[in-house]
């Protein structure tokens, strides 16, 4: 049996979503749906639109209701809308009025598990009540922690003949997955929408639907603790900022190495200036992989050169990073090895052994902790707590891929005020 894919248009913008859409449709794609985004953005006219444009598909208003059954339902309707979903969070009376209004419009009821942490209680009902389907979906907030769909959709297949959608950071690798696990509908959002080529990223994921077979992608996929490093090493310490709130970033520790890009948890070291014993003693202690950060008041003389770099990289360390002075830098570009401070110059102090290997530090006045990640490049570093590498560097690589998609409009002949609708998000008060 062929496998529903549903196109999620989880934008602001409609002209986008319209844009996009035309391109990603003729490619395999089966239902298109209006996501909670657009809609609350455009009202229900991106439902029309939508209807008007692709008059042999099935349009879904992905409402996410939660109360006022009835009129949600009834205008969806009558916008054009094949489906529309209502929050299984919602009152019984509720998601009984969606029903009605369904079976009266003709209008099938998909029912969001979004925050049901148990949903095999309600399935039973559910299925009493008439629902067309149950969308599994991950929150976009629990992918950017490693989570998905998966096991949630094996579950539910063995327990109800309910249609099962799954939903929530799918692309053509994971698709055919969500498939195997149960899903008979397959809602993809941001792989299709965020990528450069609509077209080929939808027709990617059909034939990886259509072959049970994943189809590789660099892109649109959210890691776990495994695979932080790879993405960290792909985004920016920009995109690290803009996806943490616009956060700043470590401005008075300069990049030595140009295009040397500085990624790895570190191993902290607090001396005094000059006394290079501590960081030194710190490349023994290190793991491959690790960035040592070192805490040094700040000043010279240099607490790092030639030599510590060389045996940093025989130990394949993945960098330095120094609130102090470091010197050798021609070797040390020639070596290619990313590091960071605060000052150069020629001098170096002496190995008196004070400060600790371990410990807290700060870097320019950001504090550092053991097992912290550094990420450093041309703008500056920036300090990833471990307990939120793992989310900050998924959220990170959604801000390349949004860029990516803006970057692909600029290319067609739009500006980037255009490609960003900057009028009319601006603030009114």
């Amino acid at each position: 049996m062929r496998v529903t894919l549903q196109l999620a248009l989880d934008l602001l913008d409609l002209e986008r979503a319209l844009r996009i859409a035309d391109a990603a449709v003729p490619q395999g794609v089966d239902w298109v749906e209006a996501g909670t985004p657009l809609i609350k953005s455009e009202g229900l006219d991106a439902v029309r639109a939508l209807r008007e444009r692709f008059p042999g598909r099935k349009i879904v208003a992905d409402l996410k209701t939660a109360d006022a059954g009835r009129v949600e339902m009834e205008a969806a309707a009558k916008a054009g809308a094949d489906y529309a979903v209502v929050l299984a969070a919602a009152s019984e009376p509720t998601i009984r009025e969606c029903i009605e209004v369904g079976r009266n419009y003709g209008l099938g009821i998909g029912v969001d598990l979004l925050g049901i942490e148990d949903p095999e209680p309600l399935l039973g009902r559910l299925a009493d009540l008439g629902v067309a389907f149950l969308s599994v979906h991950c929150p976009i907030d629990v992918q950017m922690c490693g989570g998905g769909p998966f096991d949630l959709v094996a579950r539910l297949a063995k327990a109800t003949a309910i249609p099962l959608a799954a939903a929530g950071g799918l692309n053509s690798e994971t698709a055919p997955r969500a498939a195997a696990a149960g899903a008979t509908i397959v809602v993809v959002g941001g792989a299709i929408t965020k990528a450069h080529d609509p077209a080929r990223a939808a027709a990617d994921i059909r034939r990886a639907l259509d072959t049970a077979a994943p189809v590789p992608t660099e892109l649109f996929r959210r890691a776990g603790p495994e695979g932080v490093r790879e993405v960290l090493l792909r985004v920016s310490t920009a995109n690290l900022s803009d996806a943490a709130h616009h956060r700043p970033c470590i401005t008075d520790l300069r990049q030595i190495t140009p295009g040397a890009k500085l990624v790895g948890p570190v191993l902290t070291v607090r001396t005094a200036p000059g006394d290079f014993a501590k960081p030194v003693e710190a490349i023994d202690h290190a793991a491959p992989g690790q960035v040592i950060a070192i805490d040094a008041g700040g000043a010279p003389p240099a607490v790092w050169g030639e030599l510590a770099s060389e045996s940093a990289v025989r130990k394949k360390l993945a960098g330095v990073a120094i609130d102090g002075a470091i010197r050798d830098t021609d070797e040390i570009r020639r070596l290619a090895f990313p590091a960071h401070a605060r000052c150069v110059c020629s001098h170096a102090g002496y190995p008196k052994g004070f400060g600790e290997i371990g410990g807290p530090i700060r870097l320019a006045g950001a504090e550092v902790m053991p097992g912290d990640w550094l990420v450093g490049d041309a703008d500056g570093l920036v300090v990833l707590a471990q307990e939120r590498v793992v989310e900050l560097a998924n959220r990170a690589q959604d801000v390349l891929e949004a860029e990516n998609r803006m970057r692909a409009e600029i290319q067609g002949g739009r500006t980037l005020s255009q490609v960003a609708y900057l009028q009319k998000w601006e603030k009114k008060r």
